[in-house]
């Protein structure tokens, strides 16, 4: 498949031009969706009614789920990003071009590569925050963003709060932490109602997490905005992300990352195998121990956390190449470096 090798290499502008697509956002102009009793009507750019059957016609192929809000719908038919909209849980959803699609699919962990590059720029931004003088919102994403580090905590998002009172990173209260000196103790209902248990040994983060709780209010994340106490949102991290690397970075890279660095350092930790069924059950022992780690099963870890490379190369004993060097993060770009040529 030429295009998507071609597109591999390049930054996402190139990559649509590659794929003749037009790269877009959400944050420029588009079309809108609106409710009229229980059916629906589109408005363009300028605030008219759309009445040309073909630009209706495409909207109805994207199958747009009647539950979500905020819809904005590209005006342009070759757009990579065709529809964003939020579901009933609070979540933005995405529709892609087919195309875009295809070659996401080719290409996604080459994303955790670019990832890599980005996180020095991350951390640089992190930290500057963490010195700011009060608990604004920088300040506090950045506190917040160190913790995820740290955890590999899920961000959380109000929605599953409401309707399931299950928490994450964002919407934790007060109640779910415990400080300790340099120790800090997490303890919440998580994902699918599995409780979580989290220990940080963190002196500076101790300290910073202590400030945070004593803002008045329930939630462990909140910042002063304006003399006021806003909480703190998992959109507002993710914007965060998007704002110090120009690029669609989330809080599930970092998880990403994590998870793939973490199953980097196990897999160079299994004792010599003789055998590929051995090599194959340590897999297994190393996803399940990641998947700990991140709070997910066993085959989301594989799916969407763990590179696929670290698994072929140790069950071709040719990890071993890359882990005498060690099992750092340099080690691990070095392996995402070598894998993208191969591309």
């Amino acid at each position: 498949m030429a295009e998507p090798a071609l597109a591999v290499a390049a930054d996402p502008v190139t990559v649509a031009q590659a794929v003749k697509l037009r790269y877009v956002s959400a944050a420029g102009r588009g079309y809108t969706r609106m409710k009229n009793g229980k059916g629906m009507y589109y408005l363009d750019a300028s605030g008219k009614k759309i009445m040309d059957e073909a630009v209706l016609e495409r909207i109805r192929k994207l199958v747009l789920p009647p539950a979500w809000e905020n819809v904005w719908i590209c005006p342009y038919e070759n757009g990579h990003l065709q529809a964003t909209g939020i579901d009933a849980l609070g979540r933005r959803q995405y529709r892609y071009h087919a195309r875009w699609a295809a070659v996401r699919n080719e290409t996604k962990y080459y994303r955790l590569l670019q990832f890599g590059k980005m996180l020095p720029r991350i951390r640089k931004q992190i930290n500057k925050d963490l010195r700011r003088k009060t608990l604004d919102k920088p300040r506090v994403i950045a506190i917040a963003l160190r913790v995820m580090e740290e955890t590999l905590m899920r961000v959380g998002n109000a929605a599953y709060e409401k309707k399931y009172h299950s928490y994450g990173l964002t919407t934790l209260h007060n109640s779910h932490v415990k400080i300790n000196g340099n120790e800090v103790f997490f303890k919440f209902r998580g994902k699918k109602g599995v409780v979580q248990k989290i220990a940080l040994r963190h002196a500076s983060l101790a300290r910073l997490l202590k400030k945070v709780r004593d803002i008045p209010g329930q939630e462990l994340f909140q910042y002063y905005e304006a003399d006021e106490v806003r909480s703190l949102d998992s959109g507002e991290v993710n914007e965060y992300l998007k704002a110090c690397t120009n690029e669609e970075f989330t809080c599930k890279d970092f998880r990403t990352w994590a998870g793939t660095l973490h199953a980097l350092h196990l897999l160079a930790g299994c004792e010599t195998c003789e055998t590929q069924a051995q090599r194959k059950k340590n897999v297994v022992d190393v996803i399940d121990r990641v998947a700990e780690k991140l709070g997910n099963t066993r085959a989301v870890c594989r799916k969407y956390y763990v590179h696929p490379c670290l698994i072929q190369l140790y069950e071709s004993d040719s990890l071993k190449n890359y882990t005498a060097a060690g099992t750092d993060e340099k080690v691990l770009m070095k392996i995402l470096r070598d894998q993208h040529k191969k591309k």
